[in-house]
C-alpha cells in the first residue's frame, strides 16, 4: 500500500513593524538564512507573506532590519543552539 502523499497548505505569515525596511522570514523550512522569504509591507504596516507547508511543525523567526525578532502572536517556544527561542507554527 502507498503512503498517502500530504498536501501542503497555503500558510500565512505576518508582523508588524511598520518602520521596517526589511523583514524576512526564516525557519527550518527555508534552510534559516539560506533561502529566507521576503515578506511584502501593507499600509497598515504588517508584512506578510504565504509558504506552502506541508502538515507538521516549523521553527521559525523573522529578520527585521537585519535582527532576528521573534513572532510576538505565537506561544508555542523552542530553545535553540544560540541561547535563545525559535517560534513554533503547527500545521494540522
Amino acid at each position: 500500500m502507498a503512503a498517502a502523499k500530504l498536501s501542503k497548505q497555503m500558510v500565512v505569515f505576518s508582523l508588524f513593524e511598520p518602520d521596517a525596511q526589511s523583514v524576512l522570514l526564516a525557519g527550518d523550512f527555508t534552510n534559516w538564512k539560506d533561502k529566507p522569504v521576503k515578506l511584502k509591507k501593507q499600509k497598515s504596516g504588517v508584512w506578510t507573506g504565504t509558504v506552502p507547508l506541508a502538515p507538521g511543525a516549523y521553527e521559525y523567526r523573522y529578520l527585521v532590519d537585519g535582527q532576528w525578532r521573534d513572532d510576538p502572536e505565537c506561544q508555542d517556544r523552542r530553545w535553540n543552539s544560540f541561547g535563545s527561542q525559535n517560534c513554533v507554527r503547527v500545521i494540522a
